[in-house]
């Protein structure tokens, strides 16, 4: 039997399945006596400072094994254990609504994590497992359970469950759990992080009834790189993922050779391959897997991360933190905030809308509320003192848009002068390329800008006219198509006739089929996932460019992702 879910972690596995069975919680609402208000709001502080205590020991671990990322996940955890919309309102309910803890806290948090599970950016959506985890561990305190249910597991064993929360997946031994599948979950959950991290297969969002599909015992295999579970093999399929399983080492082995290696093609055309970040914490892990840069420093989770507007000082300490982390002669592209649409964030009161992918977003809520934007900007000039930044404007569609953005810019750097404060005055500027129209005018803003930099994800959607968050368009959403490769091409061949350059910072540019096209286009940077990046240049140093400007032209002729995907296929011998 063959089962299909999401690639959510690389690799292959075969071994025994253990399927751990659906636990349903079972809360039950108590009413309460004035006088038994203390003794239980007493009873939900012992198991909130209990739950810390689990947390800071997991969190400990992954410090130890220097896994920073990792534990981050866990400092994420610790900081809802202080949330005042998640604790002090459940023990505001507790005595308003003379109720349980155990009730007060699972229906706060249920709200909580229904509200961010309704949001369109997948990223968002997945902490909404990391409410529900910690709140599990709160309840099962109160409820006096166990919160670990993966200590039984014992031998080398393939695990299968409705969900993992990141805590059960970080106490996960390697050792003996060699990869997992589950029903729920998406490619950005911070379970599939973390099965990246520690090196296990994982495949996410089968769906369906995992219990029904495969039982205790039975040999699979797992698939992480296609996101396919396979059950009851034949012998003919165990002997091909063997194979594959030694492949995949002796890959590991031979991109670690470059680590340290120049980005350079075949033919000695450099370019630079760099990282998306979102943290100065994932800077840090760029600069060890061998980024050589920064391509997109995501700017918008230090407001999604706070209580009220980071001021100037918490983001100058985050950009001069991250440019330290990479190094002070190492580009960092930083872009400005790109929030609102989906990206809800309760304490800017933002509209509701009904297509907020194409609404009041981004440069656009820059623009309109100037104070905030700007304090951002002195932020962002002030740790340009501290190494090379570089500023970029994202949702740019218009001339007039890039020109109020880079007058105010202009405000704030005289100001910083007349004040004696050291910035770069120099410092480059560029837009994203996420909009047809900034696409089919870029021979314009090319005159004015000092670099672009395309965003695929969007870039993609807006030409395709095709939400990316729907599954059933999944079709159409494909960065290979022509028309989004011609679009490519105008933008690179605009910034290239007036001396500026080109980044990517859309998940196109680690794609394997991708990278020789736009090698051969003259993509000047690569940004992307930190994982990538060494792939990315072992496969680069066999291309040619020249070689590949004829692929790149070729494909741009064809009709279809699936024609260009092919043609890369049978042209680049390189990729066999």
């Amino acid at each position: 039997m063959l089962l299909q879910g999401i690639a959510a972690s690389p690799g292959y596995a075969i071994g025994v399945a253990k399927v751990l069975s659906a636990k349903a919680v079972h809360i039950v609402k108590r009413q309460l006596a004035d006088s038994q208000l203390d003794e239980e709001t007493g009873r939900f502080d012992a198991a909130i400072a209990a739950t810390r205590v689990e947390l800071e020991v997991i969190h400990g671990k992954l410090v130890a094994q220097q896994k920073e990322p990792e534990a981050e996940i866990f400092e994420a955890h610790l900081m809802l254990l202080e949330d005042e919309e998640l604790v002090d309102r459940s023990k505001e309910r507790v005595r308003e609504e003379r109720i349980n803890a155990e009730y007060a806290f699972f229906t706060t948090s249920e709200e909580i994590a229904e509200m961010i599970s309704a949001l369109d950016d997948p990223y968002l959506k997945e902490r909404a497992a990391d409410i529900r985890d910690v709140s599990r561990r709160v309840i099962n305190h109160l409820q006096g359970i166990s919160s670990e249910p993966l200590n039984d597991v014992t031998g080398k064993i393939i695990l299968f469950a409705e969900d993992l929360t990141p805590s059960d997946t970080a106490q996960l031994d390697p050792s003996k759990v060699v990869a997992f599948a589950t029903q729920a979950g998406g490619r950005t959950s911070h379970s599939a992080i973390i099965a990246r991290s520690i090196g296990i297969p994982a495949i996410v969002g089968i769906g369906g009834s995992l219990e029904n599909a495969v039982k205790d015992g039975q040999t699979v295999i797992i698939d992480g790189t296609n996101g396919k579970v396979i059950i009851e093999p034949d012998e003919a399929s165990l002997a091909r993922y063997s194979q594959l399983q030694q492949e995949q080492h002796e890959h590991a082995q031979y991109y670690q050779t470059y680590l340290n290696q120049p980005s350079v093609s075949r033919d000695g055309v450099q370019v630079e391959l760099v990282a998306n970040i979102g943290s100065v914490k994932d800077a840090e892990q760029a600069a060890k897997a061998g980024a050589e840069g920064i391509g997109l420093f995501r700017t918008e989770f230090l407001y999604m991360d706070a209580p009220e507007l980071p001021s100037e000082e918490t983001q100058f300490e985050a950009y001069r933190k991250a440019a330290e982390a990479i190094g002070s002669k190492s580009p960092i592209v930083i872009r400005t905030s790109d929030i609102g649409g989906d990206k809800e964030i309760p304490y800017m009161k933002l509209p509701k809308e009904d297509n907020p992918f194409l609404g009041f977003r981004a440069i656009r809520i820059c623009l309109d509320r100037p104070e905030m934007f700007k304090t951002q900007l002195r932020a962002i000039l002030r740790a340009s003192a501290f190494g090379n930044l570089k500023i970029m404007f994202p949702m740019i569609a218009a001339l007039n848009e890039w020109r109020q953005a880079k007058s105010l810019l202009e405000e704030v750097k005289g100001e910083l002068r007349e004040a004696g404060i050291s910035f770069n005055p120099s410092i480059e500027v560029g837009i994203m390329i996420e909009i047809p129209a900034a696409a089919i005018l870029a021979d314009k803003f090319a005159k004015e800008v000092d670099f672009f930099s395309i965003g695929t994800n969007d870039l993609v959607q807006y030409t395709m006219a095709a939400d990316r968050m729907n599954p059933k368009l999944g079709y159409l959403n494909d960065p290979l198509h022509p028309a989004v490769l011609q679009l490519i091409e105008r933008v690179i061949s605009a910034a290239h006739a007036n001396g500026k350059w080109v980044g990517m910072c859309g998940e196109m540019a680690g794609q394997k089929h991708a990278l020789p096209i736009l090698l051969g286009l003259g993509l000047d940077e690569f940004s992307m996932s930190a994982s990538a990046i060494l792939p990315a240049r072992a496969l680069l140093a066999k291309l040619s460019q020249q070689e590949m400007k004829q692929v790149a032209q070729a494909v741009l002729e064809l009709g279809s992702a699936e024609e260009v995907k092919a043609y890369v296929e049978e042209h680049v011998q390189e990729l066999k």
